[in-house]
This record gives C-alpha cells, structure tokens and sequence, in this order.
C-alpha cells in the first residue's frame, strides 16, 4: 500500500483547538500525560516561529478529491502531533534500529505455479464452505478450502463467513473482501462461483467435518468418492482442515496466493484502512500493538465456563508459563525497555480492551500518543463498519500490516496472520515478546529485586535480539508430542511461508514475476 504524503499546514486556531481535543480526550479516559509530552506538545503548538508553524500540520491527505468528513476531522479533530518533521529525524545507530527491520537476506514472493501445475477442468462437484471463528481464522480456512477445491476438482462457491460466533457478526463474504478481485484471482486456480446453480439449491448435500491438519491423500481417498453419491459437499468447518507441512509445493503456493493476494479487502475497508495508516503516518514512524487484552481472550485464562474443554484455570500458573496476554501496564515496560521513547506514536489495534481505559493508564502515561481507528477516524467515517466486528477488525490488520514496528501482546489468529503477511512482505519488523521470560522479570521488578533502567533494558533486548522477524524456516512440532497435539505445536503455515512461498532471486525457486501487493 503506497500512500502519497502531502502536508498542509494548519493555522493556529486549528492547532489549539487540536491540541485542546487531544488533552481533552486523555483527561477523560483518567489517562496521565507525561509532563515531557506535554511541554513538547505546548512548545511546538504555542510557539509563533515559522518553523513550528509549519511542522505541526494537519495529517498527511489523499491526493484524490475528499469528502467534507475528511476535512472535518484535519480541522476539528485530528490529534497534534508531538514533533516536528525536523525533531523526529532519527539520530544514531541505536536510534535508527529501533526502526530498521532485521536483514531480510534478499527473500522475496515466489509463489507463481510450477510447470506442472494443472489448470482446472472438468468440475466433479461443487463444495459449499461455513467459516468458523473470527476474521483471520476465517481467512485461513478459506484459503485452506481454495487448496481443497484444487485437490478434488471442484468448484467452489463463495464462502459464508461464520455469524454464530462469539461475535455475532452478520457480515457476508462480499462485505469484507473483494468478490470480484477474489474470483478473478483465483480463475487459473480453482473455480469459483458466487452460488450454487438454482437447480441444486435444494438437492440432498453430503455435510461432513473435514479431519483437522488433513494431507491430499485424505482428501482425495475419503473426501472425492462422496461425490459418487452426491453433487454438493459441505465443509461444516473451515480452519485447520490442512497440515501445515509435507504438503505438493503448488498446493502450498496456491494457499499463499489465497491468503496473502486473493483475499483482499473489500474496496471501502482498503479505502478507509489506507487513510487511517495515512494518519498514523503524519506523526512519523509507529508501532502497531495488537493488544489482546480483552474480555474473550481473559476468560481462557481464569473464568470458568462450562462448554470450554478446560474446567478449572489457574490464571496464575497459565501467566507463569507466558499463556496470558501482556497487560497493557507490561506493554509499556515492555516498549521502555526496547528503546522506544515516550514520543513513539503507537496504534492500538484491538476490540474493547478488558476494564476500559482505567487499565490503559500506566501504558497512555509511558506513551501519550496512543491511537485507535476511533480516535483516527470520526464516527461519521466509522459508522458503515462499527456494528461489525469483523470489518472493524479489517481495519486494524491494514494498518497493523503498513506500521513500522508491529508487536502482539499475545500470539492469536490476528497476530500470526499480520506477522506472516509482514514475513511475506520483505521481513517487516516483527517482535515477538517472550512472555514466559518477561512475566518473570516484570514479577521481580514488582516485588523489588529489579528496578527499571539499564540492567532490566539489556535483559529484555538480549532476550529479543533475534525475534524480530528476520527470515527462517517454519518450526516444526514440539519434540515429544504426538496427535493432534503435535500438530498444534507446530508453527502455523499463514504464519510464517518460508520455504514454500519465499525465495531468493537466483534460485531453482525464485519467481521472476513476483506480484507487487
């Protein structure tokens, strides 16, 4: 996503009116602003010199035409920033790394079919698919069943996305993705329709559970015959129906071609996704925090809920072994502790965080310029996505894919996804906090054996040094599980494609007619 940046300056009148908003809307979330924060933001916005006149501007805008909505939000709403184009050149090596990715050692898409690979023919039936889960789960089982239809020569028709889930989101496939890009995409792929023919509409379906991390043997042995008997399969499930590994290499080029260029999102999400970015942007470079500290991602940890596998939790002992999310307060230790200064724009991408703002306080203190799609965008500009969690959650994940640094708080659908795109992407910067490690030190600078500073800082960048999302091979099981177990403990595929869509220029695999995404 390519975003043309043009500033205009802002008057005055505009800037304290900003800056008034800005203080205003931290004071009513009980959020403390730092009083560094709070100088810089009164020097730069009070200052009568030229210089700070003309670096404290309105967000960067789109260079096509724009609604009155827009304009609204640069004259009335948008937040002041905290520094200048000029203050925030970044100075030094230690500086500059906090930004710069790791080494991406040249690896690059590769993800066109081999020579072998085959066109599809004649369709044996036709395969209806029920997603399951939220966003990025469905998005994994649909590329999993776009592989599926290649496997058994079917036709598959557009997917219905799960809406029984614990979100309750009415969305059809058309509101949150391109249709006609999906279809179009896919066409030397699988054959994809929009509907069943009227004819089979009503005709007897053969509806089965797909088994879990299932090769093309299964597929092609258990799976293919029902059409013998039927015309139209249904896939009660979508995630996980295929292994991460030891799969045909064009099978697994093909899920990449799904995932990661197939499945774009629909025009009005790309469009609103790209001007919240175009926002984020007018700070300077930020960090995307997928912060998973809400209600349903809590209550794995310590409520007692009778239909979960898993009757009795001890919250204590899963945060023990790093199976809890960071709370927003560690987050902020945890950023301190990279480097990062308390003028980093960050972007919360998230639902409802557990407790509210109360429990964002310590993190809004370490960092005042804490956005969301809600405070970046009006609720004018919000209202045709609010109700859906679904689409609200399309939003986070574009501007968590374009930032700067992107860090999960907890490693869930939503962090995998944007962290395999970030991969496929050139290796973005990604790290991944290691939150068996930093529980414990967090617990020890609680009771009082470690202060924060030098010592804390060196341990949590020596513990992290190498999980920022530099090119590797994608892990396999834990040794010693067996099962299914063994397949869960691998890395997800959509999380990390190397080998299998990753390549470097000048090998048997390297793709000279990379797509540019």
């Amino acid at each position: 996503m390519q975003l043309r940046r043009k500033v205009r300056p802002a008057g005055a009148a505009a800037r304290r009116a900003a800056l008034r908003w800005w203080l205003l809307s931290l004071a009513a979330t009980g959020a403390a602003v730092t009083a560094a924060a709070a100088l810089l933001a009164v020097a730069l916005h009070f200052s009568g010199s030229p210089a700070a006149s003309s670096s404290s501007g309105a967000p960067y805008r789109l260079s096509q035409p724009r609604e009155a909505e827009e304009l609204r939000w640069e004259r009335e709403v948008a937040p002041p920033q905290l520094a200048s184009p000029q203050s925030r050149k970044l100075d030094g090596a230690a500086e500059r790394s906090l930004w710069l990715p790791a080494p991406s050692l040249r690896f690059v898409p590769c993800v066109a079919p081999s020579p072998e690979f085959k066109s599809p023919v004649a369709s044996r039936g036709y395969l209806l698919v029920h997603t399951n889960g939220g966003l990025n789960q469905m998005r994994a089982g649909i590329s999993d069943m776009v592989a599926v239809a290649c496997i058994l020569n079917a036709t598959l028709i557009i997917p219905e996305l799960d809406k029984k889930s614990f979100w309750h989101d009415k969305s059809n496939f058309s509101d949150v993705f391109d249709e006609e890009h999906f279809i179009n995409s896919l066409a030397n792929d699988v054959k994809v329709e929009k509907k069943l023919p009227k004819e089979l509409v009503k005709a007897p379906k053969s509806v089965r559970y797909f088994k879990s991390w299932s090769g093309v043997d299964y597929y092609q042995d258990e799976i293919s015959p029902l059409w013998d008997h039927r015309q139209v399969i249904r896939a009660a499930k979508s995630d996980s129906r295929l292994a991460n590994n030891y799969l045909p290499t064009d099978i697994q080029k093909l899920r990449c071609r799904a995932f990661f260029q197939a499945l774009r999102f629909a025009p009005p999400i790309e469009a609103l996704g790209k001007l919240l970015v175009e926002r984020m942007r007018s700070f300077g470079p930020y960090i995307a925090l997928h912060l998973r500290y809400e209600k349903d991602m809590l209550a794995f940890s310590g409520e007692n809920t009778t239909y979960w596998k898993v009757k009795d939790i001890d919250p204590l002992e899963q945060r023990s072994h790093g199976y809890c999310p960071l709370t927003p307060k560690e987050v902020g230790m945890f950023l301190s502790a990279l480097g990062y200064p308390s003028s980093t724009p960050v972007y919360i991408a998230a639902g409802e965080i557990y407790g509210g703002e109360s429990h964002m306080v310590d993190l809004q203190s370490r960092f005042p310029i804490l956005m969301n799609k809600e405070k970046l965008a009006s609720a004018e500009e919000l209202r045709p996505f609010s109700q859906y969690a679904t689409q609200m959650a399309a939003l986070d994940y574009i501007v968590s894919v374009e930032s700067d640094v992107f860090i999960p708080s907890y490693s869930g659908n939503m962090a995998r996804a944007v962290a395999g795109h970030r991969r496929f992407l050139g290796h973005r910067k990604t790290i991944s906090p290691d939150r068996k490690a930093l529980v414990r030190l967090f617990d020890k600078v609680d009771s009082g054996l470690l202060k924060e500073g030098k010592r804390l800082s060196e341990r949590i960048l020596d513990i992290h040094r190498k999980r920022q999302g530099s090119p590797r091979k994608r892990k396999g099981p834990v040794p010693g599980t067996k099962g299914k177990d063994r397949f869960r403990s691998e890395e997800a595929f959509y999380e990390n494609p190397l080998p299998d869509c990753l390549c470097q220029p000048g090998s048997p695999d390297s793709d000279d007619s990379l797509v540019s995404i």
